[in-house]
């Protein structure tokens, strides 16, 4: 069983794949870097100050702090129960941007590979028996008949 999962471990596809992930992990940082800090703060802006991490709803109010709550984080030390909206949107720009630069670097690899040609045609079909044989045959080796010369 060892050898099988070794052999199974060490498939192009399994190293591949595990490539992909480290990567992806690594990019998803970089995007939720780029949507928190540099996408999220000029909408919020525009949006008249909004900050879309502070945007929560609270279901029920905190043991040690009662609400209103100006900041999720004071929420949530407070132990407050809440829906993070805001958080949500934040995320979901955040998947919108990834799903797109991963289109179009799939776009990208796909564009690079080289289309193959079709391999060159060496048989045809004998037309009494319908067997594969070779274009130069002149007599058909499965059932001997006479072909018709190719001009």
């Amino acid at each position: 069983m060892l050898n099988e999962f070794k052999k199974f471990a060490m498939k192009g596809n399994v190293v591949d794949m595990a490539v992909g992930i480290i990567i992806g992990g690594a990019f998803s940082t970089i995007v939720k870097s780029f949507v928190a800090d540099i996408i999220m703060p000029p909408i919020g802006l525009m949006l008249g100050g909004v900050d879309f991490t502070d945007m929560f709803i609270v279901l029920r109010e905190g043991v040690e702090t009662a609400g209103p709550y100006v900041a999720l984080a004071d929420a949530q030390a407070a132990g407050a129960v809440t829906i993070n909206y805001g958080v949500f949107i934040t995320n979901t720009i955040s998947f919108i941007i990834v799903a797109f630069a991963v289109f179009w670097l799939i776009k990208g690899m796909n564009s690079l590979r080289t289309k193959e040609e079709p391999a060159p045609v060496t048989t045809k079909n004998c037309e009494f028996c319908c067997s594969s044989i070779p274009l130069a045959a002149k007599r058909c080796p499965a059932c001997t008949s006479e072909l018709p010369t190719q001009n």
